[in-house]
């Protein structure tokens, strides 16, 4: 009997593993892939979250944060103009790799049991849980989902009709890209680029471009450095650093931490838009979030069903605000350029609204 067995070994799944592990419980965190392994992924880690990363990793691994890109600035390029603003507290870029390599080997250090390649086909129960899995059932008294935004595990993909939206990744070398997450919005999609660095390569100059485009617009990376001018100019002094990756569908949704007595964490709870850039900021503290709430309920101080209710809603008053503030804005890039001109005018005249947009998804 597990007090608790996490499925997904992902930031947020090895943040809830490292976090209740570390509270005495006995924890099995599952994964279906094996580390290292590359993600779709802007692999920009927002300031708010830094301190919970540098607590999660081990003295093995925390050089990791130490070493990385620090990114102060953004620039933003939409309808043929060019917007700044400061990323104030400055946010680390981290190569995917690295990062959820380094957790799952905190995780392991903490006490935490871990197995990979390991698939997870079903769970029944309401407490104690049944977990079924490629490798055998598991019993434990609690269950945390960190499956992602789509898995066997929760609901499927968007209905016949609905735009279907793909995520696309690359690491490419460029000589002396500027210190900043750049994004390229077009019609149809977007387009991140920031530099990173990879522990195990050497190579100077490497940047990411993490891009999320409607299936129709385009597939591959090349397609869609040619939505944008300004991009494909300057992907045009790339060269490519091993195999480009994708996901699909990309899933929006009301936030859900809570599904048949299990809770949710990281993208299974709910898909913030990418270009937001809290992404592993929401995965780190939702899974810490989801097994501080079930410490009590591991030491016998309260029920499972008073440690859930205490989850949902604190994770509906720390995150609800993010996912309200990246809907709005994501609907404003909707609107036809016709309409959105005179915006993005008025934000390249006040820098300081541009700025103050940028805090309001933190």
């Amino acid at each position: 009997m597990y007090d608790l067995i996490v499925m997904g070994g992902g930031p947020a799944g090895s943040s809830a593993g490292i976090t209740a592990a570390r509270n005495g419980a006995r924890v099995l965190l599952l994964e279906r892939g094996r580390f290292p392994r590359q993600k779709v992924c802007g692999e920009f880690v927002s300031a708010e979250s830094l301190g919970l990363l540098d607590d999660l990793l081990d003295a093995n691994h925390r050089a990791l944060l130490g070493d990385a890109v620090r990114i102060e600035r953004t620039r933003v390029f939409l309808d043929d103009r060019e917007l700044q603003a400061p990323v104030q507290p400055a946010a680390a870029s981290i190569a995917r790799l690295d990062l959820d390599d380094a957790l799952w080997k905190s995780a392991e250090a903490v006490g935490a049991e871990t197995r990979q390649q390991v698939t997870v086909q079903g769970v029944q129960g309401s407490g104690p849980f049944m977990v079924s899995t490629s490798a055998g059932n598991f019993v434990a008294r609690a269950v945390v989902n960190s499956s992602g935004r789509w898995s066997n595990l929760n609901p499927g993909p968007p209905k016949d009709g609905q735009p279907r939206w793909i995520g696309l990744k690359g690491h490419f070398g460029e000589a002396s890209p500027p210190v900043s997450v750049d994004l390229y919005f077009f019609d149809g999609g977007y387009c991140g680029v920031q530099p990173v660095d990879l522990r195990a390569d050497s190579t100077s100059g490497r940047v990411n471009a993490c891009a999320m485009v409607r299936a129709d617009v385009a597939s591959t990376l090349p397609e869609v450095f040619r939505n944008d001018p300004a991009l494909l100019e300057r992907s045009r002094r790339w060269r490519q650093l091993g195999d480009a990756v994708s996901t699909s569908p990309l899933l929006f949704r009301e936030p859900r931490p809570e599904r048949d007595g299990i809770l949710m964490i990281g993208d299974a709870a709910c898909f913030v838009d990418p270009f937001v850039g809290d992404g592993i900021s929401l995965a780190l503290r939702s899974g810490a979030l989801a097994a501080e709430c079930l410490v009590p309920f591991f030491r016998e101080k309260t029920g499972l069903d008073e440690a859930t209710r205490r989850y949902c809603d604190e994770y509906v008053r720390r995150f609800g605000a993010v996912f309200q503030n990246s809907s709005t804005i994501r609907r404003m890039l909707r609107l036809p350029r016709v309409v959105r001109r005179p915006v993005v005018a008025l934000l390249g005249k006040a820098p300081a609204v541009t700025e103050y947009l940028v805090r309001k998804t933190r």
